[in-house]
């Protein structure tokens, strides 16, 4: 009967995780347009301390990037708008970082962790700390 074969059980079939990025920026274009201009012209009143640190003013920063693949999951990105049509019931201060495990977010980081990050590296020690108490 092919119908009972067992499903495989490999790290992407176990449950459906995803971690869900989500920038303090509006959705388009013309915005990110305003979003590098600002970046470069006043970067310390830049409101998305998640793209400050993970972009430079054109591009994602390589060290970033490279991270990003050995995640142990998929990751999803949004921007404000985007993620609050997708999510209206979720009221966190953005950026965020969550986790979306059977169809619910849970916050894994916060505005005020992520705005304490200065840089790429230490912004990747505070995301796996977080990520090994949420597998643990």
């Amino acid at each position: 009967m092919t119908g009972d074969a067992p499903v495989p059980r490999g790290p992407s079939r176990v449950e459906a995780v995803e971690l869900v990025f989500v920038y303090n920026a509006p959705d388009g274009v013309i915005a990110a347009l305003g979003d590098m201009i600002h970046k470069i012209v006043s970067p310390s009143t830049y409101p998305c301390s998640l793209c400050a640190v993970t972009y430079g003013a054109f591009t994602m920063r390589p060290a970033w990037r490279a991270y990003l693949r050995t995640l142990p999951c998929p990751a999803r990105f949004y921007h404000r708008d985007g993620f609050r049509r997708d999510w209206p019931a979720i009221d966190a201060a953005l950026p965020a970082v969550f986790l979306r495990r059977a169809g619910t977010l849970r916050l894994l980081l916060d505005r005020a962790t992520l705005d304490a990050q200065r840089d790429v590296d230490q912004l990747i020690v505070t995301l796996n700390a977080a990520l090994a108490r949420a597998f643990a």
